[in-house]
């Protein structure tokens, strides 16, 4: 089997062995554009030849590397971010193909934060009247995703919207590039396209929203396909770029954060999985419904067949450590960390873990890049206070460590407190590689972690749907329990460390519900863009 994983700046590929999900072979592409800036900071865009050039170069150096024969592989399947959503015209042409000097053209990365303010009127709307969907989402739903991004284009450039006969996802997208079949999956189109109960939110709706968006959920697709299944075979043109045998089995498409729950055979019910890189994404199957204040959705069969699927999320995480060291970490440091033969992350970590908990004095908000859960909320900002004239960057970076700890308990205690235990925490995704940020998290959640054993999650997770969908296991948690891996209580609270994070944490909640009223932080964000145009 062939996993292919679309990330946020590279686009990564593995072979699998299907009895037991040994990762024979890998390569990742980089992509030549990477994230694309767009008018003001709060726009992330992608290009469509970044995603096909995966195909062309990461395939067949994971099937060379692997030392199989591409005549061996009888499956591929997907991952993507999302909601990353680009116009296309109805034979699947992206109109950045056609218009590249329109931003609105691009595809919208998930990070694309400027369509705040359509979200907003989208949720005030379906407060109003009552909408039975909006419980779904939390009580919000997320500028992230496809009707904010969707109303923005048509406000914003109605030329291209016009145009555009499909909004769909890259998950979708790339499925049609690689079999000639347009499918729509059941997972974005449920977290991120408010599919609910067999149908998108109203004509009504929408044409209170704007009477030129009445008939947006055309664009959308219909029939959705379920994960696992079988969206085609493997097109000429796809096996051209791939090297890999025309009408083999393309699995439908599907999430990164969705799919790694899989790669940990961790898709029963109570087991959540965080998937932590740039952002964190959190999802978690239930037997039953419950309605989660601020949770990103939940989907019946949105992550296995037959269960309901939960997904909750942080904006930034490793792009908050990123954005630290690439801005604010003195040259003495970065020449310290040189002469060590370490990154500069690796010497901040080594010297902010000898410290007490909370010795640096700090509490931060983990809201860098905005607020996914619980408060829907990307026009809110990072805050760090307690700083003083002897603050050291080593304690700022601690304290952004332990924020996306505090910000991710926040999310767990509201699952719990509605009805949805959390059983095992699960963790996958780059940030694994830090032991003393996951011990840190141990310690906050006070909850022992379990690590998924896969530096390739989402690609192995694909892998294990591309299984499913050529016939050679009869559903995803069956393939799961034989390809999937993880390693449990890798990670164990200690007692000491977990009261004193408890004191800290009640700053942070003190914090969190002072700037979560919409009032200093959003003036701020309203100064800064007047001043950018």
């Amino acid at each position: 089997m062939v996993g292919v994983d679309y990330g946020t700046l590279s686009g990564r590929a593995v072979v699998v062995r299907v009895r037991d999900g040994a990762e024979l072979g890998s390569a990742v592409h980089e992509y030549a554009r990477g994230v694309i800036p767009g008018p003001t900071p709060d726009w992330a865009l992608q290009s469509p030849d970044d995603w096909r050039d995966v195909l062309r170069v990461a395939v067949p150096k994971a099937v060379e590397s692997a030392g199989v024969s591409p005549e061996d592989v009888i499956g591929i399947a997907t991952d993507f971010t999302a909601c990353t959503i680009l116009p296309a015209l109805a034979d699947g042409t992206p109109l950045s193909d056609r218009f590249p000097d329109r931003p609105h053209a691009w595809p919208k990365l998930w990070k694309h934060h400027a369509a705040q303010a359509h979200a907003d009127r989208i949720n005030e709307l379906a407060a109003s009247r009552g909408e039975a969907w909006l419980p779904r989402y939390g009580g919000k739903v997320s500028s992230e995703w496809a009707f904010a991004k969707g109303l923005q284009l048509l406000e914003e450039d109605p030329e291209l919207y016009a145009l555009a006969d499909r909004w769909i996802e890259a998950a979708d997208w790339i499925i049609w590039e690689l079999s000639g079949v347009e499918t729509r999956n059941v997972c974005t189109a449920g977290y991120k396209a408010i599919y609910q109960d067999g149908a998108y939110p109203s004509e009504e709706f929408l044409t209170a929203l704007n009477p030129e968006f009445a008939g947006f959920t055309a664009k959308l697709g219909a029939e959705l396909s379920p994960l696992g299944g079988r969206a085609g075979g493997l097109s000429a043109k796809g096996a051209g770029w791939t090297g890999l045998p025309e009408g083999i089995a393309v699995a439908v498409g599907n999430v990164d954060a969705h799919v790694t729950a899989a790669a940990a055979d961790a898709v029963r019910p109570g087991q959540m999985v965080a998937i932590m890189g740039t952002s964190t994404c959190l999802v978690m199957n239930g037997e039953s419904l419950a309605e989660v204040p601020g949770m990103c959705g939940v989907v019946q069969d949105g992550i296995v067949p037959g269960l309901w699927g939960y997904e909750a999320g942080q904006s930034a995480v490793g792009d908050i450590f990123a954005w630290f060291v690439d801005n604010y970490v003195p040259a003495s440091y970065v020449d310290k960390a040189a002469e060590l033969g370490v990154s500069v992350h690796q010497y901040l970590t080594s010297l902010g873990e000898s410290q007490a908990v909370g010795g640096h004095g700090l509490v931060a908000l983990d809201w860098f890049g905005g607020n996914r859960s619980v408060l829907v909320d990307h026009d809110l900002s990072g805050v760090v206070v307690g700083q003083t004239l002897s603050t050291k960057p080593e304690d700022v970076y601690r304290a952004l460590l332990e924020s996306t700890a505090f910000g991710c308990r926040v999310i767990i205690e509201t699952f719990e407190a509605s009805g949805v235990p959390v059983e095992e925490f699960v963790v996958a995704g780059g940030l694994l590689k830090n032991a003393f940020l996951m011990q840190v998290y141990a310690d906050v959640l006070r909850k022992p972690l379990a690590v998924i054993e896969s530096d390739q999650g989402p690609a192995l997770g694909s892998a294990i749907h591309a299984a499913v969908a050529a016939g050679a296991y009869p559903d995803i948690p069956s393939a799961a329990a034989a390809m999937g891996k993880r390693k449990a209580k890798a990670y164990t609270p200690d007692a000491e460390r977990a009261a004193a994070y408890d004191r800290l944490y009640a700053e942070y909640r003190i914090l969190h519900d002072h700037f979560a009223d919409r009032g200093l932080l959003h003036r701020l964000r309203a100064i800064r863009n007047e001043a950018s145009k």
